[in-house]
């Protein structure tokens, strides 16, 4: 049988001694930790260095009740039992349950999403008579502002190296500058939406070869959102049932709220009119 001795308990230090100790534990550099957040069901992350969520997709479900809200309080509407039919949940793309919500994670959840396909619409440069025309691009990412419409586009390095991804915002930039580059194939355009509308209105962004419209979730250190700044807001849904909604309900295109969905996303009650298609 092994013998252990016991131990000494160590001395208490005195006060003069605690002083030397101080030093010492200033030394020791605290973890990093990662704060959690409740959102919903879901469980949110998010690195304190950092503004990107880390958070699990949401389901198609989720996505079509926040947007149906979303749809009928700010524009002021209440939808009927058939129009709320015709907006299903195979309208919303549902990602990945494996991987995370962010920047870096945006340009493999979109090759998910087309498949074998994928090089063919997201890499390939030349122009398709007939099939691929200029100034068309396969996913349209809409933001609440021009700095966040460039951070989303990194996400997407790999794929737009031989065809360019398109800047389609107002900020430094000009719309002759614009309407020279979607002269060429586009596969992937970013941007804010007045200026993604200008460039529809004036027949220079093309829009029937869109597959895929990120709507981007991310809130500013305001806590404002494409769904939430009021000026962004009103614009984003103008150029929604201008140009998307009949293509949405016709099935020629998929939504993906990207980004964490707030609490509260369940039907409000009536409103004053019916929508306007």
């Amino acid at each position: 049988m092994v013998s252990v001795k016991a131990e000494k308990p160590p001395k208490r230090a005195s006060l003069k001694n605690s002083k030397s100790l101080a030093p010492e534990a200033a030394k020791t550099k605290p973890e990093k930790k990662k704060k959690k957040t409740r959102n919903g069901n879901k469980e949110t992350k998010t690195d304190e260095n950092s503004n990107n969520y880390l958070v699990q997709p949401a389901s198609a479900s989720e996505q079509l009740g926040f947007f149906l809200n979303e749809f009928q309080s700010a524009n002021d509407i209440h939808l009927s039992s058939l129009e709320l039919e015709s907006i299903k949940e195979s309208c919303f793309l549902e990602l990945s349950k494996s991987l995370d919500q962010d920047v870096k994670t945006l340009e493999k959840h979109m090759k998910e999403s087309f498949g074998p396909s994928w090089k063919e619409a997201l890499c390939e440069k030349h122009l398709v008579e007939g099939k691929i025309d200029p100034g068309c691009p396969a996913v349209l990412i809409i933001s609440s502002s021009a700095l966040r419409s460039i951070e989303l586009l990194r996400g997407f390095r790999s794929l737009t190296k031989e065809c360019r991804a398109v800047k389609l915002f107002s900020k430094h930039m000009k719309v002759e500058e614009q309407v020279s580059s979607l002269k060429n194939r586009v596969n992937i355009g970013s941007g804010t939406p007045s200026r993604i509308k200008k460039l529809i209105d004036i027949e220079a962004l093309g829009i029937s070869r869109i597959a895929v419209i990120v709507l981007d979730m991310h809130a500013d250190v305001k806590g404002y959102s494409l769904f939430t700044l009021p000026q962004v807001r009103d614009e984003f849904w103008d150029l929604y049932k201008t140009y998307f909604h009949q293509r949405l309900l016709q099935g020629d295109l998929q939504l993906c709220l990207y980004g964490p969905i707030p609490d509260g996303n369940v039907l409000k009650g009536k409103r004053r009119k019916n929508v306007d298609e």
